[in-house]
């Protein structure tokens, strides 16, 4: 009887359905506190839109809060689960997402000549970000499962490759291209995390800039999209007002911005002033410091979440974090190129900021990932 027990004791954690060890408090804290100021910012940015689509300033900021808090408390039920739970979900996400994204270019909303999204009735959501998340799970699971024969092309290329190309022709049909983008890169660092050799980058980025500047050069709407970034004012009426508008935005900002709840541009001169330009508003009311403390807040929790990759007990939790960790950089980074006119309008949302409810639950759903890779951490378990 003795013996029995001590085998169950002993037997893998990931027969376990709950984690056992206490959650990254640090990595909390900032997720939180992101949460937060990114409903702040989002009801100043929103509530001249919100009135004149509604009659009621505070109805973003409500609808919002409603996610937040429901996000908030999926993210502690997620954290409570083994990660390992977490790899028996991962090619059924794939799969689903890959249906979701052939759906929608049947039945999705289309806006701006862009079809990304589903109507649910009560709310839309983006496929895209699913198989953002799709990505990541099955990718880890994959390099777990495969583990030495990553360098191989058989095993550690082929069949990863055939998941970006299906998902990117996909995403390209909707338009989307700065998701094919994100799932590309973040895919290929998945893989360089899990050990494909080198010289495969270094092909792919040879492919990929060949890919480019051939759209760059051939492809009437991305030849557009490049001249208009390269110059906003060419066509400052239609295509460069958004830059223009969001320029204007940064720059009268200033150092300590014109005060919380006093930006102009948000009055019907800057497009999606509370989605994909929120950072620009945010910096227009609360200036360069302000700015400066959102990329903060947002460096310390990717460094956090590296950090806990790092420190995770096995590869597959290692991954997921370290992937998670990776989206969000990428996609804070490509928002702000945007609204600095750094890279051409590529239609990303602010984590944490911009308006969308499923975005959020979906983003706070990834934290209580991170969150349980965290309640297993190696100095826990040792």
């Amino acid at each position: 009887m003795d013996k029995r027990v001590g085998l169950l004791r002993t037997a893998p954690d990931r027969m376990r359905i709950f984690a056992r060890g206490h959650l990254d408090t640090t990595f909390l804290v900032l997720t939180l506190t992101l949460v937060a100021f990114g409903l702040v910012i989002l009801f100043s940015a929103s509530y001249a839109t919100s009135y004149y689509e509604s009659g009621r300033s505070t109805f973003y900021i409500f609808r919002q809060a409603l996610f937040a808090a429901m996000g908030i408390v999926i993210m502690f039920i997620v954290s409570k689960f083994n990660y390992q739970f977490f790899r028996a979900l991962a090619f059924p996400s794939l799969a689903l997402s890959i249906v979701l994204l052939i759906l929608v270019l049947i039945i999705g909303v289309e806006r701006n000549g862009a079809k990304r999204w589903i109507d649910l009735g009560i709310t839309e959501f983006e496929p895209s970000e699913i198989a953002k998340l799709a990505v990541i799970l099955s990718f880890a699971a994959m390099i777990s499962m495969f583990r030495d024969r990553m360098k191989t092309f058989r095993y550690g290329l082929l069949p990863f490759l055939v998941i970006l190309a299906v998902i990117s022709l996909l995403l390209s049909r909707q338009p989307h291209y700065s998701g094919a983008i994100i799932i590309v890169v973040l895919g290929a660092v998945m893989l360089f995390m899990g050990g494909v050799h080198w010289g495969w980058f270094v092909c792919g980025f040879g492919v990929l800039g060949a890919a480019g500047y051939f759209a760059a050069t051939k492809m009437d709407y991305i030849m557009e999209r490049v001249a208009v970034w390269r110059d906003p004012w060419l066509d400052a009426l239609d295509t460069g007002w958004q830059t223009i508008q969001s320029l204007y935005a940064l720059g009268t900002g200033g150092l300590l911005g014109l005060g919380l709840g006093n930006s102009r541009q948000k009055f019907f001169y800057l497009p999606e002033e509370s989605n994909d330009y929120i950072f620009s508003i945010a910096c227009e009311e609360l200036g360069f410091v302000g700015g400066f403390v959102i990329l903060l807040l947002f460096a310390l929790l990717v460094i956090r979440g590296f950090w806990l990759a790092l420190h995770a007990k096995d590869r597959f939790g290692s991954l997921i974090a370290a992937g998670i960790s990776t989206l969000l950089a990428l996609q804070v980074f490509l928002n702000i190129a945007v609204c600095t006119n750094l890279i051409p309008v590529t239609g990303i949302s602010l984590p944490f900021f911009s308006y969308g409810g499923t975005a959020l639950i979906l983003q706070l759903t990834e934290m209580g990932i991170i969150l349980s890779v965290s309640r297993q951490n190696r100095e826990q378990t040792e």
